[in-house]
């Protein structure tokens, strides 16, 4: 004798999602997106800012250590091209000679921030220097132009610490700051 085994009919109903149900969840993930968006798009725009600080200061205390690695002066300097500004470092070879360091690129500061490059003069150079001696020391300090300040436009709308400043001092220090503009 042969039993077989009746299974229970299913509904057409239990056998997965309906179209609604599934419009109904694409829906909530949209709207969870775009209520989400904003807060995302302002962390990566402030990481970016931060990013950009922190490679000014990274690149100054890069120029500091290979001067004194090497004992030979270094200078970071900055410049500005098509309203973009750029940095690099470059070594001395002799007293009035200053090349680039082979390896090192030149990096650029986005135009989506106001930039505001105050240190000494490059000499007949156009840009701004910080020139480090081999002993680590600011050989170029001036005390009214010893900074570099970033601003952004879209951070000060948002109410947060819209400045970021990267200040050298005469004994080589740097030290980095986060501000709010007035």
């Amino acid at each position: 004798m042969k039993t077989s085994r009746v299974w229970p009919r299913q509904s057409p109903r239990s056998r997965g999602f309906t179209f609604i149900e599934m419009v109904i969840v694409v829906a909530i993930l949209g709207a969870l997106a775009l209520a989400i968006y904003p807060a995302i798009n302002n962390t990566l725009r402030t990481r970016t800012f931060e990013n950009v600080a922190k490679n000014i200061l990274t690149t100054l205390q890069r120029a500091k250590l290979m001067a004194v690695r090497t004992k030979v002066s270094h200078r970071v300097r900055f410049y500005q091209t098509t309203g973009v500004w750029s940095y690099l470092i470059e070594e001395q070879t002799s007293p009035t000679i200053w090349v680039r360091v082979p390896g090192l690129f030149q990096k650029e500061i986005p135009s989506d921030f106001t930039t505001t490059v105050s240190l000494p003069t490059a000499g007949t150079l156009p840009g701004s220097v910080v020139t480090f001696s081999s002993l680590g020391y600011i050989s170029d300090f001036t005390v009214n132009q010893n900074t570099v300040t970033m601003q952004s436009e879209k951070l000060k709308i948002g109410g947060q610490d819209d400045e970021r400043v990267v200040s050298v001092y005469a004994g080589g220090s740097v030290l980095y700051a986060k501000d709010r503009s007035s």
